[in-house]
């Protein structure tokens, strides 16, 4: 990444050195190999109060979406950087990572999407730091419903309930998501330039039965009606457009990410 990418991404700051800190430290105490899986709801507290209170400028970010409609800035074009922002990357800024917790940043261009995905076992903690974003996010039904064809061409699917559908305008209260409740199964669209703190627990691990899915969401008149045990219909009369079946993807072969710099305050670790 060149000079004028990163001073036009990141903006050092003295503002409020002790809040990522202080969010850093409960992360530790909260997210151990003993604690409880998913945290209580007086730890989920603690941590979205906290979060409520980070803007772009504590974790060293500068507000992109106050530039101006083509991602040139408010000065016009920026002659070191001609590729239009919509053509850029998403940016990961990778803050802190350890076996039990991880916090990172996620700075999208406009237009820039991180398809439908997966957190298995874990509790995300997401706030948008600045801009608009708009999230689709499903939650499992159960027990599962998976419906497999033979044909070729056909995929096996599984069905899942919409539980979250709307677009996110910082300033924004912080989204918390479990691992069978909250979205679990998420995807990300950038309306505006925004960004994204994100604190995942425990992170991904494959070893460890935590690899990152991706999905592929079919709307429920896609498939034949789905039946419980009762042989009552899952899905009532009506309620179709709050149901979908998920499949199973390959890993997105135009799914980048570049590698940020964090440049907020150093957290004592």
């Amino acid at each position: 990444m060149g000079v004028q990418q990163i001073r036009g991404l990141f903006n050092m700051t003295k503002k409020s050195p002790f809040t990522v800190q202080a969010l850093f430290d409960i992360c530790k105490q909260t997210f151990t190999p003993s604690a409880a899986s998913p945290p209580s709801s007086q730890a989920i507290h603690k941590l979205y109060s906290l979060l409520d209170k980070i803007g772009p400028e504590e974790v060293g970010l500068k507000d992109e979406s106050l530039e101006d409609e083509r991602g040139h800035g408010l000065f016009g074009l920026n002659v070191f950087n001609r590729v239009d922002r919509w053509a850029q990357p998403i940016t990961y800024v990778d803050i802190h990572e350890d076996q039990n917790f991880t916090m990172c940043m996620f700075c999208f261009p406009t237009s820039a999407v991180i398809p439908l995905h997966d957190h298995p076992g874990m509790t995300v903690l997401s706030k948008v730091l600045y801009g608009s974003l708009h999230v689709k996010a499903y939650d499992w039904v159960e027990p599962a419903c998976i419906r497999k064809s033979e044909q070729i061409g056909h995929p096996t699917v599984r069905l899942a309930r919409l539980a979250v559908d709307k677009v996110i305008t910082a300033p924004h209260g912080t989204s918390v998501l479990y691992p069978k409740s909250g979205g679990n199964l998420h995807c990300f669209t950038a309306i505006t330039p925004c960004a994204v703190l994100d604190i995942l627990a425990p992170p991904y691990l494959e070893a460890a039965g935590r690899r990152c899915t991706y999905y592929h969401d079919y709307p429920y008149s896609s498939f034949d009606h789905a039946f419980a045990a009762n042989g009552d219909e899952i899905v009532g009369n009506g309620k179709e457009q709050d149901y979908a079946w998920l499949a199973v993807v390959d890993t997105p072969e135009d799914l980048y990410m570049r590698p940020g710099r964090y440049m907020g305050p150093a957290i004592q670790k």
